[in-house]
């Protein structure tokens, strides 16, 4: 078994392996490429927490690791031709010692519900489900309606001098999700102030931002919700809806019909049903292991 660390060139290849094992797992067509393994990758610290394995020199398994609050984080994948021969084990006990070695307490995976032989070895190692999350899609087939927002609100572009506050108020919009861990703003805005901001939009109440979204330009064969917020003093006011049909809108312009996001099965502000709303539908789920 030859190991080595990922290295950002290694996209391509981890991709195939992903898009093969999820096409497998599900029956349809993945629309996964290496712009999102690299989103899985940005916060991994690659040279100490991520193993490639190789047979011949081609890759046939990875996993990587990044801690978040007082977890570790990990996910794997083995390609098919390479299943049952103990790499899916391998990235687990590698995972593990790592998150020893750094002082973490817990362990996240995240394993495709139709994950048979994942989902046995990880409850052979003590991990139980403990959270869902989905997949949500629409196909955009006609222009958008236009958003609507509240008298005294005004929705606008980001710029970056709202940094700051963007990011404060997708904090407090996030402070009682399952398991948020904040990040510092310096810390965040290193990770993010590369992203495409055109894409990123905000609505205002006075000197204020009330809600806010960051789009992605390409993931998961589409555009992409990153993340949406309102902040707890302005909900219940259409805010993210609007939110999100501006984005549907720009999208739309840029001649992407394809939107997508993720959201917890059991988000405490109902916001399967607000998706729902706005026509997207859920097209697959990720079950969260902990031990």
């Amino acid at each position: 078994m030859n190991v080595r660390p990922i290295v950002a060139s290694d996209a391509d290849a981890v991709a195939s392996i992903v898009v093969e094992d999820s096409e497998a797992l599900s029956g349809r067509p993945s629309r996964l490429g290496p712009n999102d393994v690299r989103d899985w990758w940005s916060r991994a610290d690659l040279a100490r927490d991520s193993w490639l394995f190789l047979d011949d020199g081609e890759p046939v398994a990875a996993g990587w690791l990044h801690p978040y609050g007082d977890k570790a984080a990990f996910a794997g994948v083995v390609a098919q031709r390479a299943k049952g021969r103990g790499y899916g084990s391998a990235i687990v006990e590698r995972a593990e010692d790592r998150a020893r070695a750094r002082g973490l307490a817990r362990m996240h995976t995240w394993v495709p519900p139709e994950d048979a032989a994942a989902i046995s070895l990880l409850c052979e190692r003590g991990y139980d489900e403990v959270r869902r999350f989905y997949e949500m899609a629409i196909e955009l087939a006609a222009t958008p309606p236009e958003p609507v927002v509240p008298e005294g609100f005004a929705l606008d572009a980001f710029h970056e001098e709202d940094a700051r506050a963007f990011h404060d108020t997708l904090e407090d919009a996030f402070r009682d999700h399952w398991e948020w861990h904040g990040t510092p703003f310096d810390e965040w805005w290193e990770l993010r102030r590369g992203n495409d901001q055109s894409l990123w939009f905000v609505i205002r109440v006075g000197t204020e931002i009330a809600a806010a979204v960051r789009n992605d330009a390409e993931r998961n064969g589409g555009g992409y919700v990153g993340i949406i917020g309102v902040r707890r003093d302005w909900r219940g006011r259409g805010l993210a809806k609007a939110l999100l049909l501006r984005t549907f809108g720009e999208f739309w312009q840029r001649g992407v019909t394809r939107v997508s996001l993720d959201v917890d099965a059991d988000s405490p502000t109902g916001a399967t049903r607000l998706y729902e709303s706005v026509g997207m539908r859920v097209e697959g789920a990720m079950a969260v292991y902990e031990r």
